[in-house]
Formats: C-alpha cells, sequence, structure tokens
C-alpha cells in the first residue's frame, strides 16, 4: 500500500516520542505525548485512517500494555527485539526524539525484527513461573549466607548429614551461641530460609493450580512435554510460558536460535570458527533446558514417575521421548569421551533436547488443531 504511514514509539513509564515515517519518504518527529490510555487514542485518531497505520516499538520494562491497547483500537501494531535494532557506527547521541525517528525509518525499510507477544493470559502464566525463579533465587542467596555464617563460626554438621535435609535444618536449629548478637544473627537466617521455602511452595501450588484452568491446548502441550526425562510440571510450564506456540517455529533449529544455546560463530573466507554458545535468546528458557538435559547422563530407562507420566501422553509422543533418551545418552557419552568438559557435553544435549521438545509440540499442537476442526 502507497498510503502506509509508518509510526515509531519510544516508550517510557511516563512518556512516549512519537515519529513517522510519511508515505511520501519524509521521516518527522510528532512530539512526546503522555503514556495514557486517553493519549494513545487521541494520537491513533489524530494519524488517520487505522487500516493505513503501521506501528512499532521496542520490547521492555512496560511491557506488552501498549500493544494491547492499540490491538483493541485495531491498529497493526508489532514489538521489535531491542538488540536487532540496526544502529549507526559512530552515532553518539541518543534522545527519545531520535531514537523515534530510527524505529519509524527502519521499520519502514524492514529492517526490524518483531518478537511474539503472548496474550494476556499466557501473560500471567508467565509471570508466576518468573515469580518462582525469583524466589529459588533468593532460597539459593538465604540458604549460602546461613550456611557461610556457620563456616565463619567453626560450625559442622554431624557427619553423613546432606545439606538443607531435616535432618540438617534441625541440627541448624539446635546450633547456641555465646553471644546474644550472633543468636539473633542465626535466628533471621534461619527465618529467612524457611520464609522463603514457603514461599516457593506457595507458588508452585499456584502453577499447579494454573494448569488446571489453562486452556485444553495448553494443558495437553505441557503433559506430553514431561514425557520426556528431567522434565517435570514446572519445567513443563516454563517451556511452554516462554515459547508459546511451538508450531511458530518452522524448524527445530529455529527454536535453538531464539534460546541462545547455538555456537556462535566468526567464519571468513576459507577459516571457520566456532565458538561458545551465543546466549543471545530467552534466558529463562536455556536454564531449565541445561537442568534438565543433566538427566540424559544416565542410562536409558523408565522409572515409577516417568511412568506415571507415560500415562497421560499418547504412543507417538512417547515414542519421541524413548527416542529422546537413547539419542541423547549416546550423544553425552561420546562428547565426554572425546574429552569434552561435562558442562560442554550437557549444553550440547540441552541443545539436541530442545530439539526434541519442539518436536513432541508441535506433534500434540497439530492433533489438537485437527481435532478441533473435526469437531
Amino acid at each position: 500500500m502507497s498510503n502506509v504511514r509508518f509510526i515509531g514509539l519510544d516508550v517510557h513509564a511516563e512518556t512516549i516520542a512519537v515519529a513517522v515515517a510519511e508515505p511520501n519518504g519524509e521521516v518527522r518527529s510528532l512530539g512526546i505525548i503522555p503514556n495514557r490510555a486517553e493519549s494513545i487514542g487521541k494520537l491513533v485518531k489524530k494519524l488517520g485512517p487505522i487500516e493505513h497505520l503501521r506501528v512499532c516499538y521496542e520490547a521492555g520494562p512496560t511491557g506488552y500494555v501498549l500493544y494491547w491497547q492499540l490491538a483493541a483500537l485495531e491498529v497493526r501494531c508489532e514489538v521489535v527485539a531491542p538488540t536487532l535494532v540496526p544502529v549507526k557506527p559512530g552515532d553518539r547521541v541518543k534522545t527519545d526524539r531520535r531514537d523515534a525517528l530510527k524505529l519509524a525509518r527502519s521499520y519502514r525499510a524492514g529492517d526490524l525484527t518483531p518478537v511474539w507477544v503472548p496474550d494476556a493470559a499466557h501473560e500471567a502464566l508467565r509471570d508466576l513461573v518468573r515469580a518462582r525463579e525469583a524466589a529459588k533465587k533468593d532460597q539459593l542467596r538465604a540458604r549460602h549466607r546461613l550456611s557461610k555464617f556457620l563456616l565463619r563460626q567453626g560450625r559442622r554438621p554431624p557427619a553423613a548429614t546432606k545439606a538443607w535435609t531435616q535432618a540438617y535444618l534441625a541440627w541448624v536449629k539446635s546450633v547456641r551461641f555465646a553471644h546474644a548478637a550472633q543468636e539473633a544473627t542465626l535466628l533471621d537466617y534461619v527465618h529467612e530460609v524457611d520464609h522463603v521455602a514457603a514461599r516457593i511452595a506457595r507458588l508452585e501450588q499456584a502453577i499447579d493450580d494454573a494448569v488446571k484452568t489453562a486452556p485444553v491446548p495448553t494443558r495437553a502441550v505441557i503433559d506430553a512435554l514431561q514425557a520426556l526425562r528431567g522434565v517435570a510440571l514446572v519445567t513443563a510450564v516454563t517451556m511452554v510460558s516462554e515459547v508459546g506456540d511451538f508450531t511458530r517455529f518452522a524448524r527445530a533449529r529455529q527454536l535453538m536460535g531464539y534460546s541462545g544455546a547455538v555456537a556462535s560463530e566468526d567464519s571468513s573466507g576459507t577459516r571457520t570458527y566456532r565458538g561458545a554458545i551465543t546466549k543471545t535468546g530467552n534466558a529463562h528458557l536455556r536454564r531449565v533446558l541445561i537442568e534438565a538435559a543433566w538427566c540424559y547422563r544416565h542410562r536409558p530407562a523408565i522409572g515409577a514417575t516417568l511412568r506415571k507420566r507415560h500415562a497421560a501422553v499418547d504412543e507417538e509422543v512417547k515414542a519421541i521421548a524413548w527416542k529422546a533418551q537413547h539419542r541423547l545418552y549416546a550423544r553425552f557419552r561420546a562428547l565426554t569421551a572425546h574429552g569434552k568438559p561435562r558442562q560442554l557435553a550437557v549444553t550440547a544435549v540441552g541443545r539436541e533436547l530442545l530439539g526434541f521438545m519442539w518436536a513432541i509440540g508441535t506433534t500434540v499442537h497439530k492433533k489438537q488443531r485437527a481435532s478441533t476442526i473435526a469437531a
């Protein structure tokens, strides 16, 4: 369409800088408006017919509220990846107005990369999963503070007592000091450990409840992913909340790139060099992926817990999961036999595990869609 106007928005908590790339080639600033729903509505009316507008802004701390507001007004909007916005070498001036102009110009040229935007329900599930992840990090810090405090005081648990078991916690609570200040310190550290443990339990229960009320296609994918070894409920929910619809990736390699678990490369001419993983992807997804990959250092087997999870999935999904066990175990053994460190081998296994997750996710999505059409 020759009369399309491309709008670039530089969004902040209180303000939005607006720029427009006109059909005649002119790119100009429209000033700054408050980041309020009524101001956005007025801007859309001012810019002209809705069907001629294309709006973009960078993903950031303000989330997707603006996207949903524009969608409610039937305006086509895309949220773009900020790290993939082209930058001119030597450009040392950065302002909100210039950023909006750059977005509008790059959007018209097709140089921006949009990100996937979840709906409100999916975003709520992802917020809950990330809240649990934050609580787990807080638990690690709280435990470190307590254990290092005891270490500084020369207190050691009884022999053969594993850390953070019930026996270990009972020993910690039985420790006494001569000084009241140290007693108060110990009490505070123990209270924080107990508080974080209760917080994690509440969040995990909330995740369990959220899964039960999730849409049928989402629950089906979560159940199917748990057929894989090392993928329990929280890991499966994290995968679904971060990836969304697996079918939006045409190939498994695209999902691997999205996770940032692919090797970096610096090649030129006849020289080829591949280095460490890029990490330019979804860190939440990559973390649970590597955690699950450690399970594939063991021989293929189906224990009681995994057999119970298999009861909820069909034979095709179970076949993919069983194939994953053999393939990934062999991959881990081959890499470590060639002298690769276990951490690097597990990272490679995790990348391939993501391919099996993609296969399961796309299989279930296609079956769900086929059953919906048939109904």
